[in-house]
């Protein structure tokens, strides 16, 4: 055999060993390991030996943490979504003797199929499972999903509700002791007593000092009256002594009327002849609280004005500002409990003088006045005053934390737990609401277990579940109205 016909046979051998051995391998017909280690493939071997031929382990992911990756179908640890399987149909052997209700999207919980497949976003439709029980009005929660959202429940008990409300007032003048010092004739102030906002002026006391041209000459016809009655007073004419005494009495009550007191008079009288100035007298106790212009001295006054206001603070008025559902439990005479930052650790106690005519359009609020007795004048007015209402407590009252009610609109709802992993929201009427519970009217009674925190978890899953369920209803109807094919026409 010469060379070439050797090189040519040992070429042929060497493709023939090269292109069967790597089929023989991966064909593997005796089973070695060593080709299976080879290809990297791995066996699952059965109960007595033989090699199993399923796929490789299944894996499971949730929608929402894609990086949440383990071994067994269950929930998602932050979620609490359903896992999915990953790659392939789902393989939920755990779930395979529950029948399958309808598959939704796991990113889209509203969309629904009647069969598996895609969601508008691309991921694979997961299956929910008819429960074993079943619950028209409730839901059923998993356990993972409680204990990873912390779902904490309380029992629903009777007893007393102490009511407590409280807002801010600020502290106002006594509007009842407000005194207006005004004068009835012409004049002009040449003294002043008191000239300044805030000072204190007892009753009686003098205010200033008034020259009125107009008192002048009503002076004078009295003095000249009264001597008219004495010159006439042994006269043998008693019609003319009695006329004298008429006018000397009607210039008297003209200085009456015009503020001359009893003791203006008498004066007057002794002197025997007018006063160039009158002064005028405080009419009540009070502080100033207003006067006219910068300084009283030397102001011309005329009939009607009010140079200076008194008001008396020996009682204040808090005025505060009451919402609407608060006035169902605040009414006038009621007692108040009034604090102040300028005083830390003491308190007063006022009453419910009166409330405004109309709410607050813009804060729908209805302001009251709250009186207090402030006999040590320790308050001033525009202080800001905490003012605490306890009206009478509700007592064997259905009563909840307040933290267990979910407010939507018009509706008020708590969610029931019935058993072990069920839950029902119910509607419920409420009444009034302090220390931290509120009264329960009707919807539950005492005994019951209702969820205090992630309840609004448990209740969109809820009406979530009765939306689906209304959805599959409505479509199930409509195939039933569906008429049926008419038969084909024969000739």
């Amino acid at each position: 055999m010469t060379n070439t016909r050797k090189t040519a046979l040992a070429a042929g051998l060497a493709f023939l060993i090269g292109a069967a051995l790597p089929a023989l391998v991966v064909w593997n017909p005796g089973g070695w390991a060593w080709a299976d280690h080879l290809v990297g493939r791995e066996r699952a071997v059965a109960g007595d030996g033989a090699p199993s031929t399923e796929l490789e382990k299944q894996l499971w992911s949730c929608g929402m943490h894609p990086h949440v990756v383990t071994e067994e179908p269950g929930n998602c640890p932050i979620c609490g979504m359903r896992l999915t399987p990953m790659g392939g149909e789902p393989a939920m052997a755990a779930e395979s003797d529950k029948k399958i209700l309808y598959w939704r999207a796991p990113m889209d919980p509203s969309y629904v199929s009647d069969e598996p497949g895609k969601s508008p976003m691309g991921m694979d439709l997961i299956p929910v499972y008819e429960e074993s029980v079943p619950l028209e009005d409730g839901v059923r929660v998993d356990p993972n999903f409680l204990q990873n959202f912390a779902v904490r429940t309380a029992v629903v008990e009777r007893g007393t509700i102490p009511i407590e409300i409280r807002t801010i007032g600020v502290m106002a003048h006594n509007e009842q002791s407000v005194v207006s010092v005004n004068v009835k004739f012409d004049g002009w102030i040449e003294k002043a007593y008191f000239n300044n906002v805030g000072e204190h002026v007892e009753r009686g006391a003098p205010l200033f000092e008034i020259y009125s041209p107009q008192l002048v000459v009503a002076q004078k016809e009295y003095l000249a009256a009264l001597d008219y009655v004495r010159r006439l007073s042994g006269s043998a004419y008693p019609e003319a002594v009695e006329r004298a005494r008429s006018l000397l009495e009607a210039s008297r009550e003209r200085l009456l009327y015009w503020d001359f007191d009893d003791e203006q008079i008498r004066r007057i009288e002794q002197s025997g002849k007018p006063n160039r100035t009158v002064t005028a007298y405080s009419p009540a106790s009070g502080h100033i609280v207003a006067k006219m212009g910068d300084s009283l001295v030397g102001m011309r006054l005329q009939p009607g004005m009010t140079p200076i206001k008194l008001a008396d603070h020996s009682k204040l008025w808090a005025e505060v500002e009451l919402y609407e559902n608060d006035l169902r439990s605040v009414r006038e005479d009621m007692s108040a409990h009034i604090e102040v930052r300028a005083f830390p650790g003491r308190s007063w106690r006022g009453r419910v003088a009166l409330f405004d005519h109309a709410v607050d359009p813009k804060t729908r609020t209805l302001k009251a006045f709250v009186e207090i007795d402030n006999s040590d004048m320790k308050l001033r007015p525009q202080m800001y005053a905490d003012v605490t209402f306890r009206p009478p407590a509700a007592t064997r009252a259905v009563k909840v934390p307040q933290q267990a009610i979910l407010h939507s609109g018009e509706r008020a709802v708590v969610v029931v737990e019935r058993s072990k992993g069920v839950f029902e929201p119910r509607e419920v009427e409420l009444g009034p609401e302090g220390g931290g519970y509120q009264e329960v009217r009707s919807g539950i009674e005492a005994g019951e277990t209702v969820v205090v925190s992630s309840q609004f978890l448990i209740d969109s899953e809820s009406n979530l579940k009765a939306a689906v369920r209304q959805l599959l209803g409505e479509r199930e109807a409509a195939a039933d109205r569906e008429p049926a094919a008419a038969p084909a026409h024969q000739h």
